[in-house]
């Protein structure tokens, strides 16, 4: 498995599109309930299957992540062939960004010395998904990227 199984909930959620999966691989229902009472190991294996199908076509559509901390944002785009990154690292201790209170500080005060930040850019490794994959692993969150484009635009 290249990713990370579906939860419960999501298989739940694409019920509709994993039984055109199990179609797909001329799979019928009755045949489904079969494998699952008979076969788990490869039912699993079908999940599994089904589950880096939908992550590839999600991961294949990702433009921006964000991940925020207490204290850092990292906000990323995803390029043709590089990520690049924003990140914004407070030096106030007392300011919580990930509290509507820090945010708003933030907002009022971007321009402090209590605020730094740094861009760079890396190339994508052989496995462009995968690459963007570990940033949600890592708490990144897809977005749609207005924090990037914002700051893009005002210490770009």
């Amino acid at each position: 498995m290249k990713y990370t199984r579906l939860s419960k909930e999501q298989l739940e959620e694409l019920h509709p599109e994993f039984i055109n999966f199990l179609a797909s691989q001329s799979i019928t229902g009755d045949e489904w309930s079969d494998i699952k009472a008979n076969k788990p190991d490869v039912a699993e294996d079908e999940i599994d299957v089904f589950s880096d199908l939908i992550w590839e076509g999600v991961l294949s559509k990702v433009s921006y992540l964000e991940n925020i901390s207490a204290q850092q944002m990292h906000l990323f785009a995803m390029e043709e062939k590089e990520m690049k990154l924003i990140s914004v690292k407070l030096r106030n201790p007392e300011v919580d960004l990930t509290t509507k209170t820090g945010f708003d500080w933030f907002k009022k005060n971007w321009q402090s010395d209590f605020v730094d930040y740094l861009t760079a850019s890396k190339m994508y490794t052989d496995d462009k998904n995968l690459d963007k994959f570990k940033l949600i692993e890592q708490g990144a969150v897809i977005t749609k990227g207005d924090l990037y484009r914002w700051f893009d635009k005002v210490i770009g």
